[in-house]
């Protein structure tokens, strides 16, 4: 990751997380690739906090794979992934309104 510095890293980063946070709510795929015939009307809201629960652990891979590359790794305590997954769930705001809280006409 040598032409990438440690700010575009950060930003990639983010924008992934937003991505990734929101692709739950606005689509009925699992995972966003597989539609399973028994899902065609709506995902459970069970299935799309468990797809946000993985997302955050491929955003997390991610951003230790991008710390990894610019730097040393550095250990984190549970109070770092509370603290992320706090913020990755309000990420999540957007699909979760428009998925659940908008007004369908």
């Amino acid at each position: 990751m040598g032409a990438i510095n440690q700010t575009v890293a950060v930003w990639l980063l983010i924008l992934l997380a937003f991505v990734a946070a929101n692709l739950p709510f606005i689509n009925n795929r699992v995972f966003a690739v597989w539609q399973p015939k028994s899902l065609i009307s709506s995902k459970a809201f069970w299935l799309r906090a468990l797809e946000l629960f993985a997302f955050y652990l491929l955003i997390g891979a991610l951003g230790i794979a991008f710390e990894r590359w610019i730097g040393n790794v550095f250990t984190q305590r549970w109070e770092f992934y509370a603290i992320t997954f706090s913020l990755f769930v309000v990420m999540a705001f957007p699909g979760f309104v428009f998925r659940y809280l908008l007004r369908r006409a």
